[in-house]
């Protein structure tokens, strides 16, 4: 037991908070709000072409609608960011899970495309800081040794946010009912019951969080430590049970830099040394990561392609590009619901979810611990990345499709991202981080949308050497962090260069 009046660490106090149950639930519920950040954001890849016939949406117009919410992402995460960092984690973050989820359902009484837009870039403005506010607060509440585990399992939970979507689809997108509602003028029916339901996510995961403690590091770093030490104390209740008590009287706050209410005083540190270079490189990291572009297609390119099969028109020899780009009729069965999407078509898109968190798993279970975050990225950027560049150059529709898939895996470094993001920033300064460089990965995000539905299209094999090449070179970016299976060897050479990393860790 402390000595009354002695103060320790705050990391030290967190680890004897422990690891445990409340830990468990905490990554459960973070997994849970990027899934419904991911339902409310990036629904409208699964909708848009449920809704064409009745919205009488062109190619263009669906590609605004899948990339309005990008949009509200890039505007939304500085400003979620700021407010994390100076009105608390959890307090900001049930805010934007409610308000998105509540303007996102409105998206169901939509009368038109244009309509259904703006009502989706304001749901993704309102949740685009659901990912960065969930991450931090995670971060913050378990000890430095389960830290990277902990970001890495939330991110994969987070990659099979797409085929959670798929699976909630699957039963409510097949229905033909469609009732009028004379006062809107319009016909509610399958799509936009999806549209709601999306919603719910948000609903069930705001519910939960509201029994949470918030960052007790950002309650201490506020100045409140008496706060701080109640949050911990709960935490270690409900690790170990009820008649744990916690052996911390007082929590130090040496090394940990006073919170600002000044939105300059939260920006600018990020763009001087020494953040500068890790700003930069974390932004670099997220803008090339462009397997994403096509991963908000792939409801729709899966959809087309399965039609294909369905026809018996594919042949052996085309490559996926030769399949997108054919002018073959694709309409399989007369009786079917027009603009449905087809079964198979989002099975396919939860078999991607599931290899997601598979290779997810794998990654943050064995492969991370023994071969670092930097060069776990290196590889599977450069690798994945070479898939991407190879799908239109095998002739062989199996090929093809098992090189597609293999490119579309890349979207698992975000987690990684993640963690070195949570690792090389300070806590007061932390949200704003990795809001910035999530902000920078969105704009290329949108940019690359827009190009894979126009280049698919008509210049389809441009668009697979482009963006799987700029995927591939982040390898390289990559190269430029610390290695960290490093900072513990103060004698190794590159101990100087990974100092200011450890500083940050």
């Amino acid at each position: 037991m402390e000595k009354k009046n002695v103060k320790i660490p705050f990391e030290e106090a967190l680890d004897r908070a422990g690891y445990g149950l409340y830990s468990y639930i905490n990554m459960f519920l973070s997994g849970l709000s990027t899934i419904a950040m991911v339902c409310v954001v990036y629904g409208a890849t699964l909708t848009v072409a449920a809704s064409a016939c009745e919205l009488q949406t062109t190619g263009a117009q669906q590609g605004l609608l899948v990339a309005a919410p990008i949009i509200g992402l890039i505007l939304g995460a500085p400003l979620w960011g700021y407010l994390g960092d100076t009105r608390g984690r959890r307090r900001m973050l049930l805010l934007a899970l409610i308000s998105s989820a509540l303007v996102n359902a409105l998206c169901g009484l939509s009368v038109n495309w244009v309509m259904m837009m703006i009502l989706q870039f304001i749901a993704s403005l309102l949740g685009s800081g659901v990912y960065t506010l969930a991450m931090t607060l995670l971060s913050e509440s378990v000890p430095l040794a389960k830290r990277n585990t902990a970001v890495l399992m939330v991110n994969c939970m987070m990659v099979l946010g797409q085929g959670v979507m798929a699976v909630i689809a699957i039963p409510i997108a097949p229905l033909t009912y469609s009732y009028h509602l004379p006062s809107l003028d319009i016909y509610w029916n399958s799509w936009r019951t999806l549209v709601v339901t999306y919603s719910l996510p948000s609903v069930v995961c705001a519910c939960c969080c509201y029994f949470m403690q918030d960052s007790p590091k950002l309650t201490l770093v506020k100045g409140d430590e008496r706060r701080a030490l109640d949050i911990l104390r709960t935490i270690h209740r409900v690790n170990f049970g009820r008649g744990a008590v916690l052996d911390v009287q007082a929590i130090s706050s040496e090394g940990l830099i006073s919170s600002s209410a000044s939105k300059k005083d939260q920006i600018v540190p990020l763009f001087k040394a020494p953040l500068l270079k890790y700003t930069i490189i974390v932004s670099c990291l997220y803008m090339f990561q462009l397997s994403g572009s096509f991963l908000a297609w792939l409801p729709t390119i899966a959809n087309r392609v399965i039609r294909m099969y369905e026809t018996g028109e594919v042949a052996d020899k085309m490559n996926l590009c030769g399949i997108l780009n054919s002018d073959i009729e694709m309409v399989v069965d007369p009786d079917a619901t027009p603009c449905a999407m087809n079964t198979i078509s989002l099975l396919v898109v939860i078999a991607v979810g599931i290899l997601q968190c598979l290779l997810n798993l794998f990654i943050t279970l064995v492969v991370v611990n023994r071969a670092g975050r930097r060069n776990t990225v290196m590889v599977i950027t450069a690798f994945l990345g070479a898939c991407g560049i190879l799908v239109n150059v095998v002739p062989n529709t199996v090929g093809t499709s098992v090189l597609f898939a293999a490119f579309l895996l890349g979207y698992v470094v975000m987690g990684l991202y993640a963690a070195i993001a949570v690792a090389l920033f300070p806590t007061h300064l932390r949200a704003m981080a990795i809001a910035i460089t999530t902000t920078a990965g969105n704009i290329t995000t949108f940019t690359g949308i827009q190009l894979v539905n126009f280049l698919v299209s008509t210049r389809c094999e441009l668009g697979f050497y482009l963006l799987a090449s700029i995927f591939a070179s982040t390898s390289i970016i990559a190269s430029f962090l610390p290695d960290e299976r490093f900072l513990q060897m103060p004698n190794h050479p590159h101990q100087r260069k990974a100092s200011v990393y450890m500083e940050r860790l």
